[in-house]
């Protein structure tokens, strides 16, 4: 299927008509500013054909002063037209900035599983770049010039049609030639976009798995998939400029044999069959400066704004994929919830007819611990994604508190959830920051009952800042005990209803462990929790365990059941048990 492109017309409605008045200001003022500009080169032919020959000293003085205040014109038209529209274009810029962040943050999570986080950052913060040509100076620029070579051609025309023809036949060669360059171009700064966020996306992993890669001496290796990519990013500049330059060279051969070939040959003829005057002459030649001037400024500009309609192809491409929260069905908002939820038959599959969740089906009632067990890959964590609303599910039913979660408006089911993720992801920030993040508007006391309750203090009263010591980028200045126990103190402030804890105790030491133990057992108390864990002593309290495998619930009930059972769960308590 053919990609959609950004048309003018669309940008036009989109970006410029909603600013119509402040474009419509730019454009008067580079009127102003052009017309002003046509002051000194028709002023010429008077100066040059009356007033010099007739000694005229007071119409001398008038023309110099008629002649400055033009360009004083000019300059303050120039000042106001960059100020107003450069400034208006950095805000639309940060305005649009804004609003792709918003619409990425809104995505299912599914999206951002199939897509480099900094490829997004790329189109986040590049792509709306070029815009500024479609607001600032770019476009009034473009019609500006447009205006000044219209009204050149009249004043062309009427000093000698003859020699006006001649001059446009190469011009109107060279506006074929860039009509030809754009319509190549364009594709090729949407792919130079695709390339830029790959490479940056790339270089962004590397940097954040920088330990990974100098653990396992892969420097160069790294570099070598970089400089593939920036070689890739390369070729596509090299076609561009390619382009680019043979519009300018064919550009500079036909202008130049429209000014100095035609000027030259013909003007001089004409000037000496005493059909031209010396004035005429020399106005005939500012003029068509003043025309020729904006058609190679076109070309540059026509280049701009081929690259910012291609940044807008990849904005909208962002902007018209369908968020979570504009799902239709998702109409009902909750108020308050129990917390019992139900699955019932859910089958769930990231690639089409590869399921990895078969049928599953159970009651976590409110206050239950939900265990779930089983060997890697088996569906643990998709059960929890589902159960957080973070995936939807292919086929059956999940319900919370009798209403089907599919329906559920997103936001108001998530302010009931807390999340304890494997990956235990801390912010560049203080540790105070950190825990605050889902309530930070939360009361000192709160803040200090979840950092007891997590044991957080048990090791921040040992740092010189406490709770304002800087983590670094991910916490990285931290042990990984540490993290868990923040990323757990910030699950007990959300105060949730609904809890998940993906391997909650996966990084922690045995002191640590026993710590965290005792914080979860207060933390887990009328919350329905969903508890993933490969250590099976920290789930033996769980009302119900689950063991999955291969995408179903092969075994089911408590710790003391399943023991009796002597099938899977036992085998793997029995076998941790002797480690």
């Amino acid at each position: 299927m053919a990609e959609k492109k950004v048309s003018i017309l669309t940008a036009f409605k989109t970006i410029i008509w909603p600013r119509r008045k402040l474009v419509l200001l730019g454009l008067l003022l580079i009127i102003i500013s052009k017309a002003a500009s046509f002051v000194a080169p028709v002023s010429l032919r008077y100066f040059l054909d009356d007033i010099v020959p007739n000694k005229d000293y007071d119409s001398l003085k008038l023309l110099v002063a008629v002649v400055i205040f033009a360009f004083l014109v000019q300059s303050v038209m120039s000042f106001l037209l960059t100020k107003v529209l450069s400034i208006q274009a950095q805000y639309m810029i940060s305005e649009l900035r804004s609003q792709v962040q918003k619409q990425v943050l809104s995505l299912p999570i599914r999206f951002f599983d199939n897509t480099k986080s900094g490829s997004l950052v790329s189109r986040i913060m590049s792509d709306v770049e070029g815009v500024r040509n479609l607001i600032g100076t770019g476009l009034v620029q473009l019609v500006g010039g447009t205006i000044t070579a219209v009204v050149s051609l009249i004043l062309l025309l009427r000093i000698s049609p003859t020699m006006t023809l001649l001059t446009f036949v190469p011009l109107i060669l060279f506006a074929v030639i860039a009509l030809k360059a754009f319509k190549i171009i364009r594709p090729v700064f949407r792919e130079r976009g695709k390339i830029n966020a790959e490479v940056k996306g790339r270089l962004t992993e590397t940097l954040g798995g920088i330990r990974v890669i100098k653990g396992f001496n892969a420097e160069e290796q790294e570099s070598k998939v970089f400089e593939e990519g920036v070689d890739k990013l390369y070729q596509n500049v090299k076609k561009s400029l390619t382009a680019t330059a043979f519009m300018t060279s064919a550009s500079t051969f036909l202008l130049g044999l429209a000014t100095t070939g035609i000027m030259m040959g013909f003007g001089g003829y004409k000037m000496m069959q005493g059909e031209l005057t010396t004035g005429q002459y020399f106005e005939f030649t500012f003029l068509l400066a003043l025309m020729v001037a904006p058609i190679v400024q076109m070309s540059n500009i026509g280049s701009q704004l081929t690259e910012a309609l291609a940044g807008l192809d990849r904005t909208e491409e962002l902007m018209n994929k369908v968020s979570e929260s504009d799902e239709k069905d998702r109409t009902i908002t909750l108020s308050n919830i129990k917390g019992d939820m139900v699955f019932n038959d859910v089958s769930f599959a990231y690639e089409e007819d590869k399921d990895v969740l078969h049928n599953i089906s159970f009651e976590a009632k409110s206050g239950d611990v939900i265990a779930l067990v089983g060997s890697s890959g088996s569906g643990k964590s998709t059960i929890a994604g589902l159960a957080a609303s973070f995936l939807n599910p292919d086929s059956g039913e999940i319900t919370i508190d009798g209403t089907d979660l599919s329906k559920v408006d997103l936001t108001s089911f998530r302010q009931y959830l807390g999340v304890v993720l494997q990956d235990d992801f801390l912010f560049e920030g203080t540790i105070r920051e950190n825990i605050l993040f889902p309530r930070p508007g939360a009361s000192e006391e709160e803040l200090q009952a979840a950092i007891k309750a997590a044991y957080v203090d048990e090791f921040t009263d040992r740092f010189e800042e406490g709770l304002n010591t800087v983590i670094g980028e991910r916490g990285v200045k931290l042990s990984g005990g540490q993290r868990q126990r923040i990323a757990i103190a910030r699950a007990v402030l959300a105060n949730p209803r609904i809890l998940i804890l993906d391997e909650a105790t996966s990084n922690l030491d045995t002191e640590s462990e026993a710590l965290i133990q005792k914080s979860l057992a207060e933390l887990t108390k009328g919350r329905t929790t969903f508890v993933i864990a490969h250590r099976l002593s920290t789930i033996r309290k769980a009302n119900q365990i689950l063991v999955i495998e291969n995408g179903r619930i092969a075994e089911q009930g408590t710790h003391e059941e399943l023991i009796l059972k002597e099938g899977r769960y036992h085998n793997l308590f029995t076998y941790q048990a002797r480690i």
